[in-house]
């Protein structure tokens, strides 16, 4: 497990995006709703955190954000044995625990066409007097140890920090200066090999300052940009797993992996 020095920390998670590349499943379903054994993609990557320590999660809603409400609405019902008491007064008597009732999930409608800088910004007052948080994306998974991240960014004193890890063959690049500063961002080109950007990011709260205006803005775009410019955005570098779900066939191959045993991402017990 990582540092166990590390205080918790809010766990933002972008979840209103369309995913269009997967139109066979998010046709029906938000992408972060896609299930790998049964369980939601995004069930997966919030019980990363909480195996880190971080339990506190404000979910950035959008497209169906409706289905995402209604699991966790439910989620006791789901995951729980219950009596019913089916009378005039009716009463419901849970009858065994879950590992995720120390959880805290915030359910923020963040639009169905904010951009994902806008929707960091939405979630601003969610924070509290927070000077930092974790974010990440709603699909995609990782083993990677949350807490050595957040010493990394703490060490570095940069802004923001992003994982950085080695793609499949067909995203973006990231230019280095030195071992972890980042020079420049390219998002998405045609690239093999390299680094790109994997999520799992650290980042000051003074970075939602520069996003007032940016509702349809792309954070990925011109604010991440500005930070490599600025030298403010740094990269841990996590050579372990770590796997998007953007396609059919990586979906189809995440759920292999559970079914047989083979998931590097479940590093909780």
């Amino acid at each position: 497990m990582g540092c166990a020095c590390i205080d918790p920390m809010k766990v933002v998670i972008l979840c209103g995006g369309r995913g269009t590349r997967l139109r066979e499943e998010t046709e029906y379903r938000p992408k972060p709703m896609v299930p790998i054994g049964g369980r939601p993609i995004l069930w997966h990557i919030m019980k990363t955190y909480a195996h880190y320590g971080h339990r506190e999660f404000i979910l950035c809603l959008g497209y169906k954000g409706d289905m995402i409400k209604d699991y966790f609405r439910n989620y006791l019902w789901m995951n729980s044995d219950a009596t019913l008491n089916l009378g005039r007064q009716p009463k419901v008597q849970f009858h065994n625990s879950h590992e995720e009732e120390d959880w805290k999930v915030t359910l923020a409608e963040t639009g169905d066409e904010t951009g994902t800088a806008g929707r960091l910004k939405k979630i601003e007052p969610y924070l509290g007097q927070d000077e930092a948080f974790l974010f990440t994306y709603g699909d995609g998974v990782a083993n990677v140890d949350i807490n050595k991240v957040i010493a990394f960014h703490r060490e570095s004193a940069r802004l923001l920090t992003l994982t950085a890890v080695h793609p499949p063959g067909r995203f973006g690049d990231l230019g280095f200066e030195g071992e972890a500063l980042v020079a420049s961002f390219q998002e998405k080109a045609v690239a093999e090999g390299g680094w790109i950007n994997g999520g799992y990011f650290v980042a000051s709260r003074s970075i939602l300052k520069n996003l007032e205006g940016c509702e349809k803005i792309m954070f990925e775009q011109e604010p991440i940009r500005a930070l490599a410019s600025a030298k403010q955005l740094a990269a841990y570098k996590h050579t372990g797993f770590w796997r998007p779900m953007d396609t059919y066939q990586e979906m189809l191959s995440l759920n292999e992996m559970w079914s047989q045993g083979q998931a590097p991402w479940k590093v909780w017990t």
